[in-house]
């Protein structure tokens, strides 16, 4: 069964930086393509960022274009997403998302899903 489980989230100031991390735990780590979504109180789930399996394509929403950076090391099953100039907007609870299917229409999430980690960005 695979396992999702994200860390790193928490409490920043607004233009601050936070970098999530999500682990799976499955042999197959080198084959997945990787998503992170976010979901804030009240509102529906929706992407932020993804990753192909060979790293070599990447996705973000149009709200954090140019601020998030999605990353994967195979080595340790981990997907990373830094976030740099973080603002109000961006409080939210982060999910990762592991073998989604990658398409030119972007990132489509499959079942398998972490608890989530929270992030804030408040002064």
């Amino acid at each position: 069964q695979v396992q999702v489980a994200e860390s790193g989230g928490g409490l920043v100031r607004p233009g601050g930086s936070l970098r999530l991390a999500c682990v799976v735990s499955t042999r197959s780590f080198n084959r997945y393509h990787m998503g992170w979504f976010r979901q804030a109180p009240g509102k529906e789930r929706k992407f932020v960022a993804a990753i192909s399996w060979t790293g070599q394509t990447l996705f973000y929403a149009d709200s954090v274009q140019g601020r998030f950076a999605i990353s994967r090391n195979d080595d340790l099953n981990t997907v990373y997403l830094q976030m740099n100039n973080l603002q109000p907007d961006d409080t939210a609870l982060y999910y990762c998302n592991a073998d989604g299917f990658l398409t030119d229409d972007g990132y489509f999430q499959s079942v398998h899903w972490g608890r989530g980690t929270q992030v804030t960005v408040a002064s």
